[in-house]
């Protein structure tokens, strides 16, 4: 069974796991196109992060990063530092995590959930993922800007209506 919960991104396999996406993101893109986070950045109060595991061993993590609300007082939420671990991969896991991160940015009653991801070949299985689960390409969002190395998805998160 795979248990996906709120997680320490300073514990030390997970700070392995970082570790290696980024050295991954530095191999795969140009330093200035790398938005990825190191486990410090990922312990910010503006932060949740998840891990996904299986008989404790580290399989995935992720987070959601709360981005200040826009001048209509709209709260949107930026995914971060989804990584799967190689051994993982193809089993179903990184969309389990990504489902349980998008229920919660629902719960927090947020409008949207953006992400950055790469736009080399690299990233292919990545954009994919985002995009079985309802993602669209968008234009930059918060401080980023225009990147040929980036693509930026989003995904709406109308409010949930009860009758």
């Amino acid at each position: 069974m795979i248990d996906i919960d709120f997680d320490d991104p300073a514990r030390d396999d997970v700070s392995l796991l970082l570790d290696e996406h980024l050295a991954d993101m530095y191999a795969t893109s140009p330093a200035d196109s790398v938005h990825a986070l190191d486990h410090s950045a990922l312990s910010q109060p503006d932060i949740t992060f998840w891990t996904a595991r299986e008989n404790g061993a580290l399989l995935a993590c992720g987070a959601l990063k709360e981005l200040p609300a826009g001048p209509d007082g709209a709260k949107e939420g930026e995914l971060k530092s989804m990584r799967t671990a190689a051994a993982a991969r193809g089993r179903g896991v990184a969309g389990l995590l990504l489902a349980a991160i998008v229920g919660e940015a629902r719960r927090r009653g947020l409008s949207r959930l953006s992400l950055e991801t790469g736009a080399e070949d690299y990233f292919a299985a990545a954009r994919r993922l985002y995009v079985r689960h309802g993602f669209t390409e968008c234009p930059p969002f918060a401080d980023y800007v225009p990147d040929p190395n980036s693509v930026f998805m989003s995904l709406e998160l109308p409010p949930v209506r009860f009758p």
